[in-house]
């Protein structure tokens, strides 16, 4: 997935799209372990930010960078672009360019499953700036009120577009807040693939069997912020990156953009020997290169 998004980067950089595209990296772990967690009759339903969860369910990079390309041959047929990119075929049904508009949908989706009856989940993710929507708290209600089989999952990355949480409203304690609405809460950190994996599987079990909703709060981090210098200032400025090309950082410098817990591919690099990191990197360069020939 990373190196996906690193060679979608570089076409980034040279204007091969007409649709804006927002890059996952940092992301990466928790798409992982979603689509780990889900089962065929599962529902995902995405925002804006959704590269990392369509390459989980989807092993086609050529048919992702077709469909950003607007061509008929892309995963929707060149219709939905990127910021609403879905993949009814792998569970992906509705993505949405408007803040927290997945919620409501998902809740009305969960209903339909529980009217159904069986054993599947929806799962619907969104970030921190939903928090701030009058339709995230409306979702809450209503799932538990209905008890539908619906997993909200925040990824908190404690930015909306280029101004911080702290900068634009008061802390909001998410694990108060599923409380208050008898809903089971649960927090990710630190980007353990493996922990993930297995507390995603849980928590949808337990949707399923339960039939209530619940919550999974993750922090992570959007990698790609610099600080550049301007002419006559001798103090940096810090960036944060939202969408576009990432100009200082690509493929050949590796899959790891920053050594630390808030880089995925790092935490993941830890766990194997060097060499075999390096042959990974080599052997699924060139299979992805080989599918946009």
């Amino acid at each position: 997935m990373r190196i996906s998004m690193l060679m979608i980067n570089e076409l980034i950089k040279k204007k091969a799209f007409s649709v804006p595209i927002h890059l996952a990296l940092g992301h990466e772990a928790i798409a992982v372990a979603v689509a780990a967690a889900m089962r065929p009759s599962d529902r995902l339903l995405l925002t804006h930010r959704n590269i990392h969860y369509n390459l989980a369910c989807n092993p086609s990079l050529r048919r992702e960078i077709d469909e950003y390309l607007l061509r008929e041959s892309g995963l929707a047929g060149g219709q939905n672009g990127a910021m609403n990119l879905t993949n009814p075929d792998a569970g992906v049904i509705y993505t949405s360019s408007i803040l927290a508009n997945c919620l409501p949908v998902a809740t009305g989706v969960a209903m339909g499953q529980w009217v159904s009856g069986g054993d599947a989940v929806t799962i619907a993710l969104t970030g921190d700036g939903a928090l701030e929507e009058g339709a995230f708290y409306e979702t809450l209600m209503i799932a538990n009120s209905l008890n539908l089989p619906l997993v909200v999952v925040i990824e908190n990355n404690e930015w909306s577009m280029h101004t911080r949480i702290d900068e634009r409203r008061c802390a909001i304690d998410l694990e108060s807040i599923a409380a208050a609405f008898g809903m089971k809460f649960y927090r990710l950190a630190g980007n353990d693939l493996n922990l993930y994996c297995d507390t995603l599987r849980n928590v949808r079990n337990e949707t399923s069997a339960a039939r209530k909703p619940c919550m999974v709060e993750v922090s992570l981090s959007t990698l790609g912020d610099y600080t550049v210098v301007e002419e006559g200032s001798s103090q940096g400025r810090y960036i944060n990156y939202h969408t576009g090309a990432l100009t200082h950082v690509s493929l050949a410098n590796g899959p790891i953009i920053d050594e630390s817990e808030r880089d995925p591919v790092h935490m993941l690099a830890k766990l194997v020997p060097k060499a075999d990191i390096t042959r990974w990197v080599h052997e699924i360069s060139a299979e992805l290169e080989s599918q946009l020939q």
